[in-house]
């Protein structure tokens, strides 16, 4: 199997542990999200729960809906065999990671860790979204290669959550922090740290014109 191949069939089988993970969590769990919540001191703006919960699960829904579409969309054979869907499938994400955006907006005020976690949710509302509509805008122009690019920087984003929660524990229990501490360094962390993988990913894949990196 090829390095592409192996990228490409890992990345599916992250997204797909990932989701069965957040559906157990969600629907299963804490459904009503008592353990995460409880995180949540000193906040500046009350908290309406089923608001809240509401916006929440809709936040989830679609990005779970996000990761699927955008590995859909970096499968070379589907994109080869499927180009109408493959465009259709591209806006759909397009809308998936606005409607991710806007849910996150909603939330940010209420972020565990304070209002620095705030402000950094508030720069990834604007940021992933951004890198979206350049790799729209790039595939219009019929810059394919800059269109790759572009989805794979705004498709690492899809990755947020489960970065934040991977590096929550590390610090937890490598360093002792508190969770609401070891949440707000993971926020920090995370949002370069997906681009500079990002940028990994394109080195190592992107180095043929007009390829992505799925199955041929």
């Amino acid at each position: 199997m090829s390095k592409s191949k192996l990228s490409y069939v890992l990345m599916l089988a992250i997204v797909a542990i990932f989701i069965l993970y957040i559906a157990f969590v969600q629907w299963i769990q804490d459904p009503e999200a008592a353990v995460f919540l409880g995180s949540k001191t000193n906040l500046n703006h009350p908290l309406n729960k089923n608001l809240w919960l509401t916006v929440m699960r809709v936040h989830v829904v679609f990005a779970c809906i996000g990761m699927v579409s955008g590995a859909v969309n970096f499968s070379d054979r589907f994109r080869r065999t499927n180009r109408k869907f493959h465009r259709l499938n591209g806006y759909w994400y397009l809308v998936t990671v606005m409607l991710v955006g806007l849910t996150s907006g909603y939330m940010a005020p209420y972020a565990t860790g304070g209002r620095g976690v705030s402000i950094a949710f508030n720069v990834l509302t604007m940021l992933w979204p951004a890198f979206t509509v350049i790799a729209i805008l790039q595939i219009r122009k019929k810059r394919i290669q800059s269109h790759q690019k572009w989805m794979i920087r705004s498709y690492a984003y899809c990755f947020t959550n489960l970065t934040v929660h991977l590096l929550t524990s590390f610090f937890q229990a490598s360093a002792g922090w508190s969770y609401a501490d070891s949440y707000r360094v993971s926020v920090y962390m995370t949002i370069p740290l997906l681009y500079f993988i990002a940028e990994i990913v394109i080195r190592m894949v992107m180095k043929k014109p007009q390829r992505t990196f799925g199955p041929t």
